[in-house]
């Protein structure tokens, strides 16, 4: 079974303007250096979030589990791949070993998670996935030998591509790197999905017992689903440590950023790969893009200021978010761009 038409269309559209974004904002900037505003920066997180939005789509999106712990496995990424290239530790691997061990550690982290948490469902799985992200972060505090603790591991090297500089001053390189990325973890998603474990996901999604009678190894599908999501989570974390050179205190990968990739299946629409790549560029692209720039503009006409708590756009983002959730359940609570049927049980909750 193939995608639909239109959301073929619609993957090619994103593609075609995250190529084009680039060259726009170069050609912006040569044209306005004073009031132009770059966001090749900003979007780069667009690209990491929606790769760990897409590993929380396998889990909750094909598979109908309610993860609130992939900001876990986002810090096991990270600091897997602090570990395996930092200076001080003996590893020193290049980039894309160490993302792939990165994503290795990833998927053993999420099998050890899935093992004694399959026989649990609905809210019961969600609370012992929210404690496993909270013990990861007091883990990661207290090993100060191994992680340096709330200083996080730095420095950390970036890619190396013959022509091009990986800095905190070019955004560009990181940019194109990052959507390559994106574009593989799509089509390998994309494959996924109508493979034989995929189709037995989106079975036991629809009814675990009906799965079960038809000869579907649910357990056995349940870890699967948990270990390939763990493992793009992974990714996205060590991309995040990449780009900001250092893995951040453990407290960076809190409860937040699980809601926060939750949020981003939900407005995209679980269980579509297109959707979700909508719900990152439309929530994670507002936040660090459009709210910047009006608080930038505001700032400049002297409208608002840093100071001032309630007036400054940029601590509006949780607020509009909520709104923006409770909104998209009463009124189209099969996300934006569903996939195919999930309209016709759009009252159905995973």
């Amino acid at each position: 079974m193939k995608s639909p038409r239109r959301v073929r269309w619609v993957e090619w559209a994103l593609l075609a303007a995250a190529l084009a974004i680039p060259p726009i904002n170069w050609f912006w900037m040569r044209m306005d250096p004073a009031g132009a505003h770059d966001f090749v920066g900003p979007l780069r997180q667009v690209l990491i979030y929606a790769v760990l939005a897409l590993g929380l789509n396998i889990v909750t999106g094909f598979t109908g589990l309610l993860h609130l712990g992939m900001a876990a496995f986002m810090a096991v990424g990270a600091y897997a791949y602090g570990i395996l290239t930092c200076e001080i530790y003996p590893f020193q691997l290049s980039f894309w070993p160490a993302l792939g061990a990165s994503a290795l550690i990833g998927t053993v982290a999420g099998l050890l998670l899935g093992a004694p948490t399959m026989a649990l469902r609905g809210d019961y799985l969600a609370i012992v996935t929210l404690g496993f992200g909270e013990i990861v972060q007091d883990v990661l505090k207290n090993l100060d030998d191994i992680t340096q603790g709330t200083q996080g591991i730095n420095p950390l090297p970036g890619p190396v591509v013959p022509g091009y500089a990986f800095n905190s001053q070019n955004a560009m390189p990181w940019y194109y790197l990052y959507l390559g990325i994106l574009v593989l973890v799509v089509v390998g998603c994309r494959n996924l999905e109508w493979s034989r474990p995929g189709r037995a996901w989106l079975a036991i999604r629809v009814d675990e017992l009906a799965a079960r009678c038809m000869g579907i190894p649910v357990v056995r599908q349940k870890m699967l689903a948990f270990a390939a999501g763990a493992a793009l989570a992974a990714i996205a974390g060590a991309m995040m440590a990449s780009m900001l050179t250092s893995t951040g205190e453990p407290a960076n990968y809190d409860f937040q950023v699980s809601i926060l990739a939750l949020c981003i299946v939900i407005v995209g629409g679980m269980g579509s790969i297109t959707g979700v790549l909508v719900g990152a560029v439309a929530m994670i692209g507002f936040a660090n893009v459009l709210l910047p720039m009006l608080a930038g503009q505001l700032q400049a006409r002297g409208l608002v200021s840093q100071a001032n708590v309630f007036g400054n756009p940029n601590n509006w983002k949780y607020l509009i978010f909520g709104l923006v959730l409770v909104l998209m359940m009463r009124f189209r609570p099969q996300g934006l761009l569903p996939r195919a049927g999930a309209a016709r049980a759009a009252g159905k909750s995973p």
